[in-house]
């Protein structure tokens, strides 16, 4: 693979990325067909609200110089003039402080005429790049009139005098942002061009478009924008033609879109006249990590020899150094926003979970599960996951024993949910007390009963672990587990106790979606008709372990996101620690704009040094975890995706959070 630097301009560069991020517009100008002037007007005007909101690249739609519908009149050499004269006045009075932007215009080299993306900055153009794949099918008729991109007939174009990189093969480094183009029907081939380019080193991708509209297209063109973007894992910036262009026999609606890696960014309204724009901040630091981490991408890169001339664009310009991220950020990144794709989300999940425990149950020819129920959402979402393995294996749920085990902390309204929720579903139900025995163990090792400090909590936790494997020696049966991964990310649980278990179900799963699992549940399946009442007061009731006795009129005082934090605020931590290998000044950065009427910052702050400082400490728990399937993206099995020292040093990652 090759990226040779072909063009360099000497004055100052521009430092356009803020914190890794890197702000594009996408736009879409009225046109006006065959009225060259005009379009410029509008082209400008576009230019500069889209330098006025700090954008570092404006991408314009196929040949919004001329109006892409202007047909035989392409072969004109009145229109052609006059695009070539428009061209050089956008070159002239773009603003100086866009680093590039790309603009269709038909383009003349060699005899032949192109249809071609123009990347330009004030007073240069930097590089022209042709349409590799010209329609000639249905209302389409781009063969009449233009030349398709041929590799190594022409390398570059002169223009009025001007000699500049021309090919399909371009690449323009925007001070460090790798930008290739594409156009049109190019992505809709079998293999796009922009395969090869951000192959070939390019992070973001523009496709300048002149797409009508019919039934059924935009969803389709969606898609591809969105697939094509994770497919090459770039940022995909697209804006195509609208209001101006000839309805003689079809319409276009303007479509501006902006994705990252098969997420949509930003998309701008539809059918609306005059000029459009939208705008969003693409996180090169993540595309970056993404090729890096998945090796695959470089592998196909060596194997297809992908290669590029890139050429350096340079100017005078920076952007604000406080800006605001132009991009959403989801507080709840575990957690589907909308409700279909949450219904969806819990559907696969549940899935997930019950498919593992029913090929563990088939190895192991177990018909006896032993579960500790607690009243809380995690031991309840293991009950649930059970029930549905058994049904679906067709074992009496009978085999299921769940245990409840009332201990010091315990309180009527979690111990009443444990109980109505063992009978409602139907599995065998066994009360014991752990009060006696862990009194009996402070006396054997000399503990204060009324000292409650962490040998106070684990002895407990211990002895119900002692209690569910000992029955499962005596049914035959195996201890399922119960703890999730935001717990596990923690560290928050006792080591050797509910730490410890046959196998999980929940240890992929974070905290914030564990209330979903178990709503959805209560909601929408009907097997739980009877246990509904007892669900929903689960998903209300304080997340606790229950260790400490309760206050004076039986409420739970020992409320965990009081002592580690909001599990929100951790499970977003963790996202963006494992998913992406983002530091702590950079979560911190998000963190800020996703929960900015949320948290204060001093409030981020000190939770992020907790999250990271457990998170090293408790490594040692996550080294011998029993087997669990994989859920989702992120997850800490020591067998799979998480691999770390348990006495790896977190120096580094407290000391930058202590400069935040």
């Amino acid at each position: 693979m090759t990226a040779d630097v072909v063009s360099v301009n000497t004055t100052q560069q521009f430092h356009t990325m803020y914190k890794g991020f890197f702000r594009a517009a996408a736009c879409a100008p009225a046109v006006n067909v065959a009225d060259v002037e005009a379009n410029v007007n509008h082209i400008l005007q576009l230019m500069a609200k889209a330098v006025g909101e700090g954008a570092e690249l404006a991408v314009f739609p196929e040949m919004c110089v001329t109006a892409y519908t202007c047909a035989d009149l392409f072969h004109n050499s009145t229109l052609l003039s006059a695009a070539m004269r428009g061209l050089w006045r956008i070159v002239d009075e773009c603003p100086a402080d866009l680093p590039m932007a790309i603009v269709g215009c038909p383009v003349t080299v060699g005899g032949e005429l192109f249809n071609c993306a123009v990347a330009l900055s004030r007073g240069r153009i930097h590089g022209i790049v042709p349409k590799t794949y010209l329609p000639g099918y249905n209302e389409f008729y781009e063969k009449r009139w233009f030349a398709p991109a041929r590799a190594g007939r022409h390398t570059t174009a002169v223009i009025d005098g001007h000699e500049v990189p021309f090919g399909t093969d371009l690449i323009f480094d925007v001070a460090g942002v790798r930008v290739g183009i594409e156009i049109c029907e190019d992505l809709w081939a079998p293999v796009p061009p922009s395969c090869a380019t951000s192959l070939a080193g390019a992070q973001i991708i523009a496709n300048i478009s002149a797409s009508d509209d019919v039934i059924g297209k935009y969803g389709y063109l969606m898609d591809l924008i969105s697939q094509q973007s994770a497919r090459c894992l770039c940022g995909y910036v697209y804006a195509s033609a609208g209001y101006g262009e000839s309805s003689t026999d079809l319409v276009f609606d303007a479509k501006t879109v902006i994705a990252e890696c098969g997420r949509t960014l930003a998309r701008g309204d539809r059918w609306q006249r005059g000029d459009r724009m939208v705008m969003a901040d693409i996180d090169i630091e993540a595309i970056d990590r993404d090729r890096m981490h998945i090796t695959t991408f470089g592998d196909c890169a060596a194997r297809t020899g992908a290669t590029a001339r890139t050429i350096a664009v340079a100017g005078t310009s920076a952007p604000s150094a406080d800006r605001s991220l132009l991009r959403g950020v989801d507080p709840h990144p575990f957690v589907p926003s909308d409700n279909l794709h949450l219904t969806e989300r819990c559907e696969e999940i549940i899935h997930i979970q019950t498919a593992g425990l029913c090929r563990r149950l088939d190895a192991t020819r177990c018909r006896s599960l032993t579960i500790g129920i607690s009243g809380g959402l995690d031991s309840t979402l293991a009950l649930l996951i059970a029930v549905r393995a058994f049904d679906s294996l067709g074992i009496d749920r009978s085999g299921i024993i769940g245990v409840t085990m009332p201990g010091f902390g315990t309180t009527d309204r979690t111990y009443t949910n444990a109980i109505d929720l063992m009978h409602a579903l139907g599995v065998t139900v066994r009360e014991i007390s752990i009060a006696a025995a862990v009194t009996q163990h402070f006396s054997d090792i000399g503990h204060d009963a009324a000292l409650h400090d962490v040998t106070y909590e684990n002895s407990q936790a211990r002895e119900r672990t002692q209690i569910l494997m000992d029955i499962a020696n005596q049914t035959g049966g195996m201890v399922l587990g119960t703890g999730d991964l935001s717990e596990l990310a923690l560290g928050w649980a006792t080591y050797n106790g509910d730490h410890m278990s046959m196998y999980g179900v929940n240890a992929g799963v974070p905290k914030t979606l564990v209330r979903h699992l178990v709503r959805y549940f209560a909601t929408s399946d009907p097997a739980c008709a009877d246990a509904r009442t007892a669900l929903l007061d689960i998903v209300d009731t304080p997340i606790s372990p229950e260790l400490i006795p309760a206050d004076a009129d039986g409420n739970i005082t020992q409320k965990t996101e009081d002592l580690v934090g909001p599990y929100e605020l951790h499970d977003f931590f963790l996202y963006y620690m494992l998913r992406y290998g983002f530091s702590p000044s950079r979560i911190y950065l998000l963190a800020r704009t996703a929960f900015a009427d949320v948290y204060d910052d001093d409030t981020i702050r000190h939770w992020l040094r907790t999250f990271m400082r457990r998170f090293f400490a408790q490594q040692f728990k996550r080294s011998c975890l029993p087997d669990d399937p994989k859920v989702g993206s992120v997850t800490l099995s020591p067998r799979g995706d998480w691999r770390m020292p348990s006495d790896a040093s977190a120096a580094l990652w407290l000391a930058e959070c202590d400069r935040l």
